[in-house]
């Protein structure tokens, strides 16, 4: 890969994701029951973020779990006939909730879309948000972030990497080319 450009700093990831919880409690200030689920694996320590942001700015404290979409994948024969699952983690009960779920980059929206399939197969919540550091564009499905922290116009061309501790060393997004 070819190095492009920084896009976010860590210190911009930061202001976005408080942003993107001012906007949850916002948007959510009559819920009652809210949650974050981050989508493994950056989207779980965004969540963690995001939810320590929310308890900051507000009296609210959000659960937080972990889901692992592996198994609801469009294209799961195309990559392995044994895939790796790493497991989902939701430890409260989803009924009736507004559920948030968190990912670090949306492009063709068919991680979203198989996030969604594995949230309700957990059960039936209220309403399910989508939140995103980045949105990249090039959507294949109807599907939008409710919250986004930075939206990069790309080509199809290019690779947007978001580095999470503890995932990742460092706290920053990337653009790549990818070498031809």
């Amino acid at each position: 890969m070819i190095f492009k450009a920084k896009i976010l700093d860590g210190a911009a990831i930061e202001r976005a994701l408080a942003r993107i919880a001012h906007e949850i409690i916002e948007n959510n200030a009559d819920c009652d029951r809210l949650c974050l689920i981050g989508i493994r694996r950056r989207g779980v320590p965004l969540a963690e973020r995001i939810a320590e942001n929310i308890r900051k700015f507000s009296d609210l404290t959000v659960d937080v779990g972990s889901l692992d979409i592996t198994l609801y994948r469009d294209d799961l024969t195309g990559r392995s006939l044994s895939p790796h699952v790493n497991g989902t983690n939701v430890d409260f009960d989803i009924v009736g909730s507004t559920v948030v779920l968190v990912d670090d980059v949306i492009f063709t929206g068919r991680t979203a879309r198989a996030a969604l399939d594995a949230t309700v197969a957990l059960g039936r919540p209220a309403k399910i948000q989508l939140a995103v550091l980045v949105d990249r564009g090039h959507r294949e499905f109807p599907i939008r972030g409710d919250y986004v922290g930075k939206n990069i116009p790309t080509s199809r061309k290019e690779i947007v990497k978001v580095n999470i501790p503890p995932v990742d060393d460092s706290l920053d997004t990337c653009l790549y080319e990818q070498e031809k």
